[in-house]
């Protein structure tokens, strides 16, 4: 049976008052979820893939239902509309969830829109802290970070990379050790952890609304903002890519600085966490380059960034990105950046 058919077993088995609507599955675009559309319902199924938190099924979609609730709140992310549970017709189980209606953000046109919603997200208050799971919540959250990375780093050896392009990454390894080892650290609000531009719709009202919260935590709001403007996230999606230019940079962290609330007590944290948030993303590529030819696993638990997911054309694109980030071109188009950023700060 196909993806469509199986989700029409479960929204039956779950009684859902959408069991009967057509399903329109859409475009492979992402790594983690396939998504079909509820035909005249508003309403897109969200079927995982996997799991990037690396979560059994159903803990995953508890998580993940808990990144819709609590940014929604912010007017910039879709309403939760319900869960389906893991079962044997959908082993990862789907979470039903506001079609967005609108198109894919535009550099550097849309990216003031982008700003604003992330900083009407890092501008809500931080619930109390037993209102905070299951989202992350770490005590310090640049340590979990770093954690994060030098995880991620264990496959450096084996994506052979150019010995320059390694240096370059163990040299910010450091960097980003020396500011652990620092006592001074940012205060934290919920943050999508997964902002890259591709993963916004921009409504026609000139809104943008960010659709993917599979990694929403509590933690550092301007790794968001460099996830939003860095180039290894600005040329990731076809539909969105762009280079930005240093100024587009520079003006996109000031209008997040006035927008958002308290936006002054992180202005210092702009160039570090931007550094921060390229190692996770270049080092994640060390691990998708590595682990994407390991065949599927079975069952519904779990990460699995196996190929086999997702359709070739996309697999293709991804690899294209990933080989491009990790070149020597690619990491010097960075430092660059960053370069030229901490000067400016």
């Amino acid at each position: 049976m196909s993806l469509a058919d199986d989700l029409r077993n479960a929204l039956r088995a779950a009684r859902s008052p959408w069991a009967d609507a057509s399903i329109e599955p859409l475009p492979d675009s992402g790594l983690a979820h396939a998504h079909l559309r509820l035909a005249g319902t508003g309403v897109l199924a969200r079927v995982p893939k996997q799991s990037q938190m690396d979560l059994p099924a159903l803990a995953n979609l508890d998580y993940q239902a808990a990144c819709f609730t609590r940014a929604a709140a912010s007017g910039h992310a879709p309403m939760l509309h319900g869960v389906l549970p893991p079962s044997a017709t959908l082993p990862r189980g789907a979470l039903l969830v506001e079609e967005i209606v609108g198109r894919p953000a535009r550099l550097p046109q849309d990216l003031p829109a982008i700003v604003d919603a992330l900083a009407a997200m890092h501008s809500l208050p931080l619930p109390e802290s037993a209102q905070r799971a299951p989202l992350l919540d770490p005590i310090d959250p640049l340590a979990l970070l770093r954690g994060e990375i030098e995880a991620q780093a264990g496959f450096l050896d084996a994506a052979a990379l150019d010995a320059s392009v390694r240096r370059a990454i163990d040299d910010r390894r450091a960097s980003l050790a020396a500011l652990c080892a620092g006592a001074s650290r940012p205060q934290k609000r919920l943050i999508a952890f997964d902002a890259h531009p591709g993963n916004f719709i921009v409504r026609a009202d000139g809104t943008a609304v960010l659709v993917d919260l599979e990694k929403a935590r509590y933690s550092l709001p301007p790794l968001d903002l460099a996830h939003a403007t860095l180039y290894t996230s600005t040329t990731w999606d076809i539909a969105s890519a762009a280079a930005l230019s240093h100024g587009e940079v520079v003006a996109a962290q000031q209008r997040w600085l006035t927008q958002c609330a308290g936006g002054d007590a992180w202005s210092g944290w702009l160039a570090p966490l931007r550094s921060a948030m390229w190692l996770w993303s270049v080092s994640w590529c060390a691990k998708w380059r590595v682990l994407s030819a390991s065949a599927a696993r079975a069952g519904g638990d779990g990460e699995d960034w196996s190929g086999e997911h997702s359709e070739a054309a996309l697999v293709e694109h991804v690899r294209d990105r990933v080989d491009h980030y990790l070149s020597v071109q690619g990491v010097q188009r960075v430092l660059d950046e960053l370069a030229a950023l901490a000067g400016a700060a």
